[in-house]
């Protein structure tokens, strides 16, 4: 009954998406628990390309289970579009269950996102503008509108007078915008709520009964360890809480039916938007492997920044989430390089050395990397299915990760494919013999 959890154990973008995938086609339900349309998944199968952002992955699967949870806030406008996407490329949509406890963005947060980065000028985080941050503020507050306040005009009317009365002082210069009108922003959201009603559930208790009657369940995240918003890089995180343990709090399900903890982290590590980032490339390199690992956002189209593998933060990652598995991603974006570093420590403007993750952040600000220089390979990847296929420079440097961090890796991804994927003996028998699964 218990299962397998999936975190992104960097800055996000680690290739998650295609692990949940993978792990879908074994499993009778995906559920997403956390964050909103600020991300995305990109999966390519057989060539094609599929761009996911609310929706779970695995509803490429027919007759899945598919559940966005209490934890995720939707916009409800995104939300049905990709849903009509999905239906005009004959994808079946009919498994898609989302909680009705679930908070929604409004048009007041997009404009108030957007405003708020402004603002900060040269400070500004990076946010995707998207409204997260402020839906996940006004949930704080009890000032939020809920899924299930759609099905009910008076509620949802009175919950939108209460939600933007605090806020008038900073929605004064958009007074005039017509999306803030409340008879407006009424019917469209009433509207929006019936053509979602089919889907709206009770999605804990769903969850419950899959998993008391053995079944496989894949709980799915976004964003990864070093974006929390309690043990990130703050301010520059996200607004909510990309780690394992939240995939409890975001599905209503036990903690004790979660079993196992996967991390997802790339070869080498990405960022987007503001923020420290000690083992970042600055130089034609890390524009040579943007462009090898098409490191450029699924939500924004925005370039990441790129930089050598982080093993400090990696190691960070591991405690936070009790890390059981690695999933290396993109080790084949790595080849061709005479030389690999890897960054094992910090040092800070005073000289002084870090080998864990500081906690201060004027520390973390101005740490650079102290890295460790490995061999590379000039061998493609794109046809490895087994280790023993692997450059031995590539196995090295699999084997080094995994005795820094202390936690063993057991599937690497060498191209963007479904099928280009080393599953060690350790996962499969993980993923085969488990009765229940779960990723974020």
């Amino acid at each position: 009954m218990p299962g397998i959890v999936i975190v992104g154990a960097q800055w996000g973008d680690e290739g998650k998406g295609k692990i949940t995938d993978l792990l879908a086609d074994r499993a009778d339900a995906v559920v997403r628990f956390q964050g909103g349309n600020n991300a995305g998944h990109t999966i390519v199968r057989e060539g094609v390309h599929w761009k996911l952002h609310l929706i779970p992955s695995g509803i490429l699967y027919p007759g899945k289970h598919c559940v966005i949870g209490n934890g995720v806030v939707i916009d409800p406008k995104v939300l049905i579009d990709e849903l009509e996407a999905l239906r005009a490329r004959r994808v079946d949509v009919s498994g898609l269950r989302i909680s009705a406890n679930a908070h929604l963005i409004m048009p007041y947060h997009l404009l108030l996102d957007s405003a708020g980065e402004a603002r900060l000028g040269k400070l500004q985080i990076g946010t995707t503008q998207r409204g997260i941050g402020p839906c996940y503020a006004d949930k704080a507050a009890r000032l939020g509108i809920r899924l299930q306040d759609l099905l009910d005009e008076k509620i949802l009317k009175k919950k939108i007078v209460a939600a933007m009365e605090p806020k008038r002082l900073s929605l004064r210069p958009f007074e005039k915008d017509p999306s803030l009108d409340l008879l407006t922003m009424t019917e469209e959201y009433l509207t929006y709520g019936h053509r979602l009603e089919r889907h709206i559930g009770d999605t804990s208790r769903l969850l419950w009964e899959l998993l008391d009657e053995d079944k496989t369940v894949i709980f799915e995240g976004a964003q990864g360890a070093m974006l929390d918003i309690d043990h990130g890089t703050y301010p520059f995180v996200t607004s909510s809480n990309p780690l394992a343990g939240a995939a409890s709090v975001g599905t209503g399900v036990g903690p004790r039916n979660l079993d196992e903890v996967w991390g997802v982290s790339k070869a080498y590590t990405t960022r987007v938007g503001a923020g420290p980032f000690p083992s970042e490339l600055t130089e034609s390199l890390g524009d040579t492997l943007r462009e090898r690992g098409h490191e450029f956002g699924t939500t924004t189209g925005r370039p990441r920044r790129i930089g050598w593998l982080d093993l400090v933060a990696l190691r960070y990652a591991s405690r936070l989430n009790t890390l059981g598995s690695l999933v290396i991603t993109k080790l084949d974006v790595l080849s061709g390089l005479d030389r690999i570093e890897v960054c094992t420590g910090y040092r800070d403007n005073e000289e002084a050395q870090f080998e864990d993750f500081p906690y201060h952040q004027t520390v973390l600000h101005h740490a650079s990397a102290q890295s460790t220089e490995l061999a590379g390979w000039k061998e493609d990847l794109g046809e490895c299915r087994t280790l023993s296929d692997l450059p031995q420079a590539a196995r090295e440097y699999l084997e080094f990760i995994a005795e820094h961090t202390r936690v063993p890796v057991t599937l690497v991804g060498v191209g963007p494919e479904q099928d280009q994927i080393i599953w060690t003996e350790a996962a499969k028998d993980t993923i085969i013999g488990r009765s229940a699964v779960v990723v974020d």
